[in-house]
Formats: C-alpha cells, sequence, structure tokens
C-alpha cells in the first residue's frame, strides 16, 4: 500500500507586507489551499499604491498606471474583481519638456534608445542626430556581464540620447540616474540584443522587428476606473474571502526558524508558520533576515533607495488650458526642478467624468541623491510645481485644492551588478526551506514585475512544502535523502 499524497494539503504561510507582491502571493497561496495571515506594519494596505481624493474626485497619490503587455497584474485585477474597470488611457500622446518647449515624444525607440536617428527628430540637435548615424560604423562594443544604460548608449550614440531621452524615460521610472542604472536589470530585452550586435541601433531594430511579428495588440498601460490605488484593496478583499487573514498596524520584529517550521513575532505575539513569505522593501527585509540568513541580510541592506513627493492640483476647468496628450516628461539636464507631469483628466477619462468641472494635474519631484527638493515643506513643493507648470504649459490659475504626497525611499535603485545581487540573495535564502522573498527590489519596480515576482516566491513555498509532505510521507524517504541525493 502506497504513503498518501499529502502534497495537497493546506500549510500555514505568513505573508510579512501587504504591498501588492505580499497581497498577490497571498491570493496565491490561498488558490493553492494554504492558510495565510498577511502581516502589515502600517495602518494600511497597498504600499506604493495609494487611492485618494481632490476637490471631491478620486485620484491616486502613488503608481497611476500598470504595464498591459505584461500579463501579471491585468489578471489579478480580473480575479479581484475588477474586469469591468479596467480602463486604457484616454489619450497616449506625451511630451518631452526640452530645449525651451514642449516636443512630442519620440516614437521608434527602447527605452529612447532609438533604431534610427529619424526616431528622434524634433528631439535632438543636428548634431547629436548625426552622431547616432556614426554607431554603424563604431568598433563593437562589449556588455560583458552587465553595463550601466547611459554609459553604454552614450559611448555609442552620444550623451544627447541619454540626457534628452533615455533619462527622463528611465531615469523617471527608477526616480534615478540612467548613467548608473543597469542595463541588464532595468532594459534586459536590450541587453540581449547588444550581446550579439556590433550596432545598437541595429539591436534596437531587431527587437521593433520582433515586436511586430508578435503582432501586439491593445493598450500598453492600463488604469482602472477608481484609481490604481483601488487594485490592493480589491485583491485583499478577495484574500479575505477565501479565507485569509490581514492584520495591519502590527510589525514584524522577530523571524527565526523552529523545529517545526517558522517563529514569526509581530506585535509582541509569536505566531507560528510552516512557511513565510518577506514582502517588505530590502531593508526591512535585511533586518528580518539578519538572524538566520545574514548573507542574504548583508545584500539586501545595501540596495539603495530613491526618495520622492507627487503634487496634486485641482483647478476650475473654466480657468485651466492645457496643452493635448497625457503629459510631459523633464530631462533632468534642463534644470527643471519637477521631472514629470501628468494631466490626470486627459490621461484617464473616469476622472474626467467625475466632474467635468474639474481638471486635475499632478507633478513628480525628487530624484535618487537629490535631497535639498525634497527638504521644503508642502507649501514649497506646490509653489516649484506651478512655477513649472506655468513655464512649460501657461497654465497661470490659482487651483482649487493641492495634495503632497511624500514617498520617502520609495522606489529601489538598480545599478550595474544589481542582478548578480539579487541572484546571490535567492541563492543564500534557497538554502532554508520555507522561505522566500518578494517585492520591487528584485526584478523590476512595475506592478507586474511585483506580480511576477510574488508569484515565484509563492511556487518557491509550495515546492518547499510539497518536500516536506512527502518526507513526513515516508519516512524512508527522509533517513536516505531521496532518490535524488
Amino acid at each position: 500500500m502506497h504513503a498518501a499524497d499529502t502534497s495537497a494539503e493546506p500549510g500555514h504561510v505568513v505573508v510579512i507586507g501587504a504591498g501588492i507582491a505580499g497581497l498577490a502571493a497571498a491570493h496565491r497561496l490561498l488558490s493553492q489551499g494554504n492558510d495565510v495571515t498577511v502581516l502589515e506594519a502600517a495602518d494600511r494596505i497597498g504600499g506604493k499604491l495609494l487611492p485618494g481624493e481632490i476637490a471631491g474626485v478620486r485620484v491616486d497619490l502613488g503608481a497611476e498606471s500598470m504595464l498591459a503587455r505584461r500579463p501579471e497584474a491585468v489578471d489579478l485585477a480580473r480575479e479581484a474583481g475588477l474586469a469591468d474597470r479596467l480602463r486604457p488611457p484616454a489619450t497616449a500622446g506625451a511630451s518631452l519638456w526640452t530645449r525651451g518647449a514642449l516636443r512630442p515624444m519620440p516614437k521608434g525607440h527602447v527605452m529612447g534608445v532609438p533604431g534610427t536617428a529619424a526616431a528622434l527628430a524634433g528631439v535632438l540637435s543636428e548634431e547629436g542626430l548625426a552622431r547616432i548615424g556614426r554607431d554603424a560604423d563604431l568598433p563593437r562594443t562589449e556588455v560583458g556581464e552587465d553595463v550601466a544604460v547611459g554609459a553604454y548608449v552614450a559611448e555609442r550614440l552620444g550623451r544627447e540620447v541619454v540626457d534628452r531621452v533615455v533619462e527622463p524615460l528611465l531615469g523617471g521610472v527608477y526616480a534615478g540616474d540612467a548613467y548608473r542604472i543597469s542595463m541588464r536589470s532595468a532594459v534586459p530585452q536590450l541587453f540581449r540584443a547588444a550581446q550579439t550586435h556590433d550596432s545598437l541601433t541595429a539591436a534596437v531594430r531587431e527587437i521593433q522587428e520582433r515586436a511586430a511579428a508578435q503582432q501586439q495588440t491593445g493598450p500598453v498601460f492600463m488604469g482602472i476606473e477608481g484609481g490604481i490605488g483601488t487594485l490592493p484593496l480589491a485583491v485583499a478583499r478577495s484574500v479575505r474571502a477565501l479565507g485569509g487573514e490581514i492584520v495591519t498596524g502590527t510589525p514584524v520584529t522577530e523571524l527565526r526558524r523552529a523545529a517545526d517550521g517558522w517563529r514569526v513575532v509581530a506585535g509582541g505575539r509569536p505566531r507560528h508558520a510552516d512557511a513565510v513569505v518577506v514582502a517588505v522593501p530590502a531593508g526591512a527585509a535585511a533586518g528580518l533576515l539578519r538572524a538566520e540568513v545574514p548573507a542574504a541580510a548583508r545584500e539586501l541592506a545595501a540596495v539603495e533607495y530613491a526618495s520622492m513627493a507627487l503634487v496634486t492640483l485641482a483647478y476650475r476647468r473654466s480657468d485651466t488650458a492645457l496643452p493635448e496628450g497625457s503629459g510631459f516628461l523633464v530631462p533632468p539636464v534642463d534644470g527643471r526642478t519637477i521631472k514629470a507631469s501628468t494631466f490626470a483628466s486627459q490621461k484617464w477619462g473616469w476622472i474626467a467624468e467625475e466632474d467635468p468641472d474639474v481638471v486635475v494635474v499632478r507633478t513628480s519631484v525628487g530624484r535618487h541623491g537629490e535631497t535639498d527638493i525634497l527638504g521644503r515643506d508642502d507649501a514649497g513643493l506646490v509653489e516649484v510645481s506651478r512655477h513649472d507648470l506655468r513655464a512649460a504649459t501657461g497654465l497661470d490659475a490659482t487651483p482649487l485644492a493641492t495634495r503632497v504626497t511624500r514617498w520617502t525611499d520609495g522606489l529601489p535603485q538598480y545599478p550595474v551588478g544589481h542582478h548578480a545581487r539579487v541572484a546571490r540573495v535567492r541563492e543564500h535564502i534557497g538554502r532554508v526551506a520555507g522561505l522566500a522573498v518578494c517585492g520591487a527590489a528584485y526584478d523590476g519596480v512595475g506592478i507586474p514585475a511585483c506580480v511576477a515576482s510574488a508569484h515565484a516566491a509563492v511556487d518557491q513555498i509550495h515546492g518547499d512544502l510539497r518536500a516536506v509532505r512527502r518526507l513526513t510521507a515516508d519516512p524512508v524517504q527522509s533517513l536516505h535523502g531521496g532518490a535524488g541525493e
């Protein structure tokens, strides 16, 4: 008679952190039949996804959209009951505010890296365009194990491409410096193509041709009626409906292995777990892992973060005449204070529909290493935002209402070598059964990447739990270490 298959029996898993990664992990764990408790130090869930309102209109006070060409986040929204509220942007036309004017965002590039000089016509100078054309005549530049995007692109195509286009696009995503950001981690498809091409522009054209062959259709980005900040709330409702427990205002202060799993101390109360998913920022994760996985903790403690602030402004429509489009990005080389602005009422139809007489605009301020600007009070940040909006668009009206949302240490930085650091972290953690990590610090800062990171962590935990159950069900296998050893 064979031993019973216990692989489907539930385990109790504690998820530390109720940002979108932690909630996605909890949702997947519950779908696999596990018991789940989510512990969150803050008094709210959602992490960097935060719904709010201004002048009576619902808005996002954190991230406002998710990449739709990756399925993970959109699929999670549908599973959480938000299928009928998914909305593409009402307009996708953005601009660059550079060299004293709003210029249409160029097309025919991969994160600002063009396939031809013509792709950046109207944004770069004639000298900058001519420099791109010399790429094909340059000797091959090796990317090695990794390379900084800005440094590599500047060597191949000139600094103007980086400063005017790559920096506001890529540096804006990470609130960082394109000359430090890892190509392998931040733009992996470009890194792979650059490994096999002598010409960078040829590598970009290959990426574009491959995308065209795949015939990707539909919007690139997706929002949610009511704001992306409603996504974690919907996932949390689904988690609770599936029997999961979410406890807020309960910081975890200790994480230790026990004879039968893990001991998690939160809010002064010890809890038992068969497995643990750590879904908090790198610094907090380092503190939790220091006792049991010190090598991983040291790696995570070295991850740097950028702080930023979002300034949301509401105006009377009768006082407002904005340019067409969804907003604009700002190259740091132009010396402006804001790094981007979103014309939220033009970008998201549901905002305009909630109150047609109100126009919502938001700006972002702050990059990695910029501390002086974020030291200003809220009124000061509103003032500099209004100053730059006036210079860019002519908007000179007095806002009906303003809100400043500060995200201290909000975005992890992905410098050269980040991929190797993450691999080392996972190698160390992989030696400890029933433990996994996920979140923005690992494989991408976007919502789909965070969800994918959560799913990978859960799959690892699921494998660990199945292995433990097999050994428990078959003591002979336990004694002999299994056929694979």
